[in-house]
């Protein structure tokens, strides 16, 4: 120890800088704030000042604790990031309190999304709709409910479901052609 202990901190990390630089490169770390480089320095500091010569080389000693010290680093940052997800995804269910369905009970208010405003012209959609076809559009486009909810608020099956939906999608698509184009003929190709 005291032969390695001849040399400075300093002068020890000059010649080694580059194994941090290497280990946040063989990781794969983006490192926009340079906070794994101050975690590799602080690995080599440590290294420093726990080396025993008698359990090896100091070099081989470095690797060890930067890349461990990085890779604790990076598992820390996922970690931290896994919770804030979690916590931003709880603050958004909070606010939604109310505006959920599930167990056949639907309990739903309308906060964003498709605003019902226009009733004529959702009435105008009904009114062309078969009552299985309604059911689909406004549980399934207006409430964004899941097909194996609808079926199961329903008491239908999916595939059902999924045959309200394509009628509705035919009939709601030739209904779009005729006010787009006002007299009920569909548009030629070369307008």
């Amino acid at each position: 120890m005291d032969k390695d202990r001849d040399f400075s901190f300093e002068e020890i990390f000059k010649q080694n800088e580059q194994r941090i630089y290497f280990h946040i490169q063989r990781l794969g770390i983006h490192d926009v704030h340079r906070e794994f480089y101050v975690e590799g320095l602080y690995a080599m500091w440590m290294a420093y000042k726990k080396y025993e010569p008698d359990k090896g080389p100091l070099s081989t000693y470095f690797n060890y604790m930067i890349r461990n010290r990085l890779i604790d680093l990076v598992r820390k940052k996922t970690n931290n990031d896994q919770q804030e997800e979690k916590l931003q995804q709880a603050h958004m269910l909070k606010g939604l309190a109310g505006s959920y369905y599930s167990g056949g009970k639907l309990l739903v208010t309308i906060n964003d999304g498709i605003e019902l405003v226009d009733e004529a012209y959702w009435q105008e959609i009904k009114d062309m709709l078969t009552e299985k076809q309604w059911k689909w559009v406004y549980y399934y486009v207006i409430l964004d409910m899941p097909l194996k909810e609808i079926a199961k608020q329903e008491n239908a099956t999916t595939e059902a479901v999924k045959s309200w939906g394509k009628g509705a999608r035919k009939k709601l698509k030739g209904w779009h052609m005729k006010r787009k184009h006002g007299d009920g003929s569909f548009a030629s190709l070369e307008e």
